[in-house]
This record gives C-alpha cells, sequence and structure tokens, in this order.
C-alpha cells in the first residue's frame, strides 16, 4: 500500500476495535495521521520474508511446534510472521517489531504472533512454549512506543498478543470507585465505559499523555499519568497471574477464594508479591485491579511561563514544597520551549535547516510568533475542588511561582483550541486525548527514544542533568527536548531524542547519545527509571551495588520461576540460566548493531 493509500484509510474506532479511538478524537485522530505520513519517506519492503527462527530451535521443529499451537488455539489465532514490516501509526501499530526501531529492522523482530482469549489459553501457549524451548513475549497493545513498542528482546521470540481477544472491562464498582481490567483494554476504552455508564461525572480515570495503551501494560512498566492518581503502580490492586511454568496466581486478597476486597486492598497476607511482576519477565498477567479517582468537583488547569534558562534551579527549589505539601496536586510538566515548537506538529525544516543542534535564537523567535509567546520553561498544573479551595491554593501557587523575575501566567481564554495547553487541560482532567507525540514530525519518518532519569526535587540536581544532557545532545548535535515530570518527592528529567527511523547514521548517533548520558548520569547518582529494549542491559548494569547484588536476586528468582528461561528473555536486563554467558548483553561496547547472542544453552532439567 502506498503512504497516500495507508494516510487515506479510515482510523480504527471504539467499540469496532479494541485498540480503536473514541469518536470524540476521530477528526483529531485523522489529523495526526495525516501529519505522520506527510513526512514518511522510508519505503516498505515489498518482498516476502522467511519468518525469523529463534537461535536453538531447528527451522523444520519450529513449524511443527507451531502447527501443533495453531490446534490447541484454532489455526487464525496463530500468525506467522512472514510478511514485508509496515510501521503503520500510532492507531495502526505493529505486533511484530518496534515501529521506531534504532536498530536495523530485521533486528527486535518476531517469528509468529499468537492470540489467546483466556487465562487458560495463556498457560496453554506458555506449557507449549517449555515444551519446544521457545522464547515468548507478551504484549497488552503493543504501544510502548519510545520503548521498544511491541518487538520483543529476543529475536524470533513468538509475541503473545494478549490485547486483541483479552480486553474485557470484568468490573466497574461506582460505590468502591475500582475496576477490574484485561490486557486488552486501553485508557480510551475505559473512559469510553464510564461515559457510557454515565459514570463520568461520579469517578475518572487517570491518563498517560496518549491515551491508547494497555491500562494493564503501562502499569506494570510503572507508567504515569497526570491527575493525583498519576503513579498507576501505586493505584492498582490484585493481579491474575500466568507463570512461567503455566501455573496461574492471584495476588493480594485474589488468594482467598470467595473474598470481596480484592481491588479495594491491594496485600492480603504473607510477603506481598505483586512487585516482582513489575517491569520484570517473572509473570503474564492476565487480570488487574485498579483504583479510581472521584471527581473532584472541579478543576482549573493553569499555566506559567519562565524567560531563562537559569530560572530552572529556582523554580524546582519553588516548586519542590508546594508538591510535597499537595499545594501543587498532580504529576505536572515543566517543558522546555524547544519541545514545545516540535509539538506544532511542523517539521523542523520549516524552521531551521542547518546541521548541528538548532539555534536558541531560532527557537525563541518561532515562539514568540506563538499565542503565548516567548519563554524558556513552561508549567503546565491543575487545581482540583470546588472553586473556594482551588482559589485558596491558586493564589498560593500563583504568590510563589512569581518571585522568579518575568514569570507571566498565561491566561487561557487567550489560547486557540489547538493549543498544547488544552491537551495537558484534558488529560489532567482524566481525558484521553491524542495530542502528544506531534514533536515525533520534527524528523521525516519521526521516531524517539528517551534518556529518563530519576532526582531529588533540587534546583542543583535539575541543573546538573539539565546541564548534561544539553553537553551530551551538542556533541552530537541533536535538539535537546528536557521536560521535567515532578513528583511527591522525587521527578524525572524526561529527554526526548527525536530521529529519523530510515538513516543508519542519524539512528547511530542518536543510540551513541543515549548510551553516554546513561552512564554519565550514573556515576553522579541519577538511576533511568524506564528503558528501551536495546538499553536494558546498560541500565540493569548501572544498578551495580555490592557486586551487582540486585541483578543477582533478579537471576535467582528467574531461575526459580522460569527454568527454562522462555518468558521475555532479556527483559529489563533479566536473562535466564539458558542464555547467560552467551554474549546476548548489549551494554555500551557492543557495537555490531546486532541483537543477538551466538547460542542458548540446553534444557534445564
Amino acid at each position: 500500500m502506498s503512504f497516500a493509500a495507508e494516510a487515506a484509510s479510515g482510523v480504527p474506532t471504539l467499540p469496532e476495535v479494541h485498540s480503536g479511538i473514541p469518536q470524540y478524537l476521530l477528526e483529531k485522530a485523522t489529523h495526526a495521521k495525516n501529519w505522520v505520513f506527510e513526512g514518511r519517506t522510508k519505503e516498505q519492503r515489498a518482498r516476502q520474508r522467511l519468518p525469523v527462527v529463534p537461535l536453538g530451535i531447528e527451522r523444520d521443529e519450529f513449524l511443527k511446534a507451531l502447527s501443533e499451537l495453531k490446534e490447541t488455539l484454532g489455526n487464525e489465532h496463530v500468525e506467522i510472521n512472514d510478511k514485508p514490516l509496515q510501521d503503520g501509526w500510532y492507531m495502526e501499530h505493529p505486533n511484530t517489531h518496534d515501529m521506531m526501531t534504532i536498530l536495523d529492522d530485521e533486528e527486535f523482530v518476531a517469528s509468529a504472533v499468537v492470540y489467546p482469549s483466556t487465562t487458560e489459553e495463556v498457560q496453554e501457549i506458555v506449557r507449549w512454549a517449555n515444551k519446544y524451548l521457545i522464547p515468548i513475549f507478551p504484549i497488552s497493545m503493543g504501544r510502548n512506543l519510545g520503548y521498544g513498542g511491541a518487538a520483543p528482546r529476543v529475536r524470533g521470540s513468538v509475541t503473545i498478543d494478549l490485547g486483541k481477544r483479552m480486553n474485557k472491562i470484568l468490573n466497574i464498582n461506582a460505590e468502591d470507585y475500582t475496576c477490574l481490567v484485561e490486557p486488552g483494554v486501553s485508557f480510551y476504552a475505559l473512559y469510553n465505559a464510564l461515559e457510557e455508564r454515565g459514570l463520568r461525572d461520579h469517578m475518572w480515570i487517570d491518563t498517560p499523555d496518549l491515551g491508547g495503551g494497555s491500562i494493564i501494560g503501562n502499569t506494570v512498566d510503572r507508567g504515569v499519568g497526570y491527575t493525583p492518581y498519576g503513579d498507576h503502580w501505586a493505584c492498582h490492586s490484585g493481579l491474575e497471574v500466568v507463570l512461567p511454568t503455566g501455573e496461574v496466581i492471584r495476588t493480594g486478597m485474589g488468594a482467598l477464594p470467595g473474598n470481596n476486597t480484592w481491588q479495594s486492598f491491594p496485600y492480603g497476607f504473607g510477603p506481598y508479591s505483586d512487585g516482582i511482576f513489575s517491569q520484570s519477565n517473572f509473570g503474564i498477567v492476565t487480570k488487574m485491579g485498579m483504583t479510581l479517582m472521584p471527581n473532584p468537583g472541579g478543576y482549573e488547569s493553569f499555566m506559567y511561563t519562565f524567560q531563562k534558562e537559569e530560572d530552572l534551579a529556582p523554580l524546582i527549589d519553588i516548586i519542590r514544597p508546594l508538591r510535597i505539601s499537595n499545594i501543587l496536586e498532580n504529576v505536572a510538566q515543566l517543558r522546555h520551549v524547544t519541545q514545545a515548537i516540535a509539538a506544532s506538529g511542523l517539521p523542523r525544516t520549516k524552521f531551521y535547516s542547518g546541521t548541528g543542534r538548532i539555534p536558541s535564537d531560532v527557537i525563541h523567535a518561532a515562539a514568540a510568533e506563538t499565542p503565548v509567546g516567548d519563554y524558556t520553561w513552561a508549567y503546565y498544573g491543575m487545581s482540583y475542588g470546588p472553586a473556594h479551595i482551588r482559589s485558596h491554593k491558586l493564589a498560593l501557587i500563583d504568590a510563589e511561582f512569581h518571585k522568579i523575575p518575568g514569570c507571566r501566567k498565561i491566561d487561557p481564554s487567550t489560547l486557540p483550541a489547538d493549543e498544547y495547553f488544552w491537551s495537558r487541560d484534558r488529560i489532567a482532567a482524566g481525558i484521553p486525548d491524542i495530542h502528544e507525540l506531534r514533536w515525533v514530525n520534527w524528523a521525516p519518518n519521526g521516531a524517539h527514544i528517551a534518556f529518563s532519569p530519576v532526582s531529588p526535587i533540587r534546583g542543583a540536581d535539575a541543573t546538573q542533568l539539565f546541564e548534561l544532557g544539553k553537553a551530551v545532545q551538542d556533541k552530537y548535535g541533536i535538539d535537546f527536548f528536557p521536560a521535567f515530570c515532578v513528583g511527591l518527592r522525587e521527578m524525572h528529567l524526561i529527554v526526548e531524542i527525536v530521529f529519523n527511523r530510515d538513516d543508519p547514521e542519524e539512528k547511530q548517533r542518536a543510540l551513541r547519545c543515549l548510551r553516554e548520558m546513561v552512564d554519565l548520569a550514573a556515576a553522579k547518582g541519577y538511576g533511568e527509571y524506564r528503558t528501551h529494549l536495546v538499553l536494558m542491559d546498560q541500565v540493569a548494569g548501572t544498578y551495580k551495588w555490592n557486586d551487582g547484588a540486585l541483578g543477582k536476586f533478579n537471576e535467582r528468582l528467574k531461575d526459580a520461576l522460569d527454568p527454562n528461561g522462555i518468558l521475555a528473555p532479556g527483559r529489563c536486563g533479566i536473562w535466564g540460566k539458558r542464555y547467560r554467558g552467551f554474549g546476548w548483553e548489549l551494554g555500551s561496547e557492543r557495537t555490531d548493531g546486532g541483537s543477538e547472542g551466538h547460542g542458548v544453552g540446553p534444557r534445564v532439567e
């Protein structure tokens, strides 16, 4: 299909497709799709592809094993990945590979995709994988963009697409403000369900920047949103998990037959085991409970701008006590003007055609032409509650922020409907959007990968990380998109590196830049909270206190729960015994551009 034909085809909608867009965002999604394809020059491969067979198994044996799985699940629920790789876009993304790959297209690629419909079928797949020693890689929706998307870490793994047929909202409890969902339920879908059931005025969901991801997938990867319920992992309660040997467990109160508090009390009795199923490869989550936010009775978004880069340190020190005391109530964002200009959706060439980092004067000239006007930092926040409560909190915030010379409070009534402010307004009110990622159009065939260290909420730390990132990206000639997301007692610096995924040199430069930033930040005590598949070994290696005691502990858990190492080997830098010692790790020293090791060990007896 040509680029024009792909762009012209309709955007999938809810409830026709579990992964579709809600009707209220259809027009916006259609425009977003057109913008993506306007900047696309990457040619799709027309040739047929042989399926990539995972190391350690012969092709004939692999195809025989797939035939057996088809008999179990049904022929139509097992697909061999032998077609050209189509990158798609956010709403029509691939489930066979990473649409934003930083390595060669054929590296992080699945051999086949299977579609279970029940927990019992997931168990059958896991037992099958152990029988044939075939690596499997579960996804919920496959929209973990910037971190690997739907791609498996081990080339040739069989992807378990949980979302397509396991997409039910099993329960919404309006009295307890809880829900129970399967992996294929997106933030869009849960929001739609609240609207359809007349519950939106009663309770809210919390949503990340884009609403198309799986609630389970985002939560177990410890993603965040932007209401006071923004720490999604802290807001979950109760998991159903298929273990790598095929057993199924329920955590917390779910282990009590006939329980009535699985979604209300997360701990149950005995050790709290939920944590080992977040950012790991120790089990496949098939059901999860989530707490929902009571409607606060009113809300009001606000935006402040600050003129100088040097304002960062005093501003962060002002934010810290306001955030810890919950005067600043949500996971708000402090964004740099460069990313704001890119968020217009216009390509970089509209502003500058030179090489190296885009000059500061060019960015500020572009900002001066916008409805917001020129600035360097913008703070987006929201106040919740009845008007008299909001006015008290907002007055405190205003007085503190105006201690920074040149601070301006932006009047929302002056901003047009497509201004980025209104996307932040909707998201902070628990209304999923699709505005984010416009800045990926900054580069042709735009893709992104993130540097995301965690630090205390201190001006000195913010400055140190900002200067580190700026210096390294200057070195590599990459435009700098920093944003600080401030939690209760920590903050994440999210630096998005936007690159042309059809330019091998640009991809290598982006990866070298990111690897350097990770190592430099770790040396100063700042660790990544989440990362792309290609960096998982490197990032895991930075958590090396006491001779890497944590990594060794994770390996012992892996070997106990997954003796054959079949479940998502290598995810978050955790390799089973059959893979260790065979060169699978992708550290800074790995320069061959590949992702595979040189073999796999025998079955563990």
